[in-house]
């Protein structure tokens, strides 16, 4: 009998790759008993569903407690078996730019041109440009050219 388990993916913010805060490292070792995966766009754990809910309980006191200011999770229930899970891709450029609107408080379209160059930064740093297509996607969304997002990144190269 396969055992039922439960996947959580989180992301705590505010997160600046390389320099993680006392939030997001309170949040990951309040679930280090079910050895986290820390990936680019998010940390994973996989356990028995009641062992996954307890440790998202911990993980938001932690985080939470520690400085953090939101938490996106994402949780699946599925079976238990031992496939191994390389991190979900699906729906991270929408995660990232929905953070980015969050923290500048304003949808990307109605951004100035500071506003748009900051926010490519910021994208960047989260390693979105990296993903197939982001350009293009983010361009739309910005209602701006593929050109004027090469602009912006090739600006922040320059500095």
């Amino acid at each position: 009998m396969v055992s039922e388990s439960a996947r959580a993916e989180f992301l705590i913010e505010p997160f600046v790759e390389g320099q993680p805060g006392p939030h997001v490292l309170a949040g990951v070792d309040a679930v280090a008993a079910l050895a986290p995966h820390v990936g680019p766009f998010g940390t994973t754990i996989e356990a028995p569903v009641a062992q996954v809910a307890e440790a998202v309980a911990d993980l938001i006191r932690a985080a939470l407690g520690n400085g953090g200011t939101r938490i996106q999770l994402l949780i699946e229930k599925g079976p238990g078996d031992d496939a191994v899970r390389l991190g979900d891709l699906h729906g991270a450029l929408d995660r990232m730019v929905a953070a980015v609107e969050h923290e500048m408080a304003c949808p990307l379209s109605e951004l100035d041109r500071e506003g748009k160059q900051t926010a490519v930064r910021l994208l960047a740093a989260r390693g979105a440009f990296l993903l197939r297509k982001a350009v293009e996607e983010i361009a739309d969304q910005m209602q701006v050219s593929r050109m004027s997002i090469y602009n912006y990144l090739n600006a922040m190269d320059q500095r």
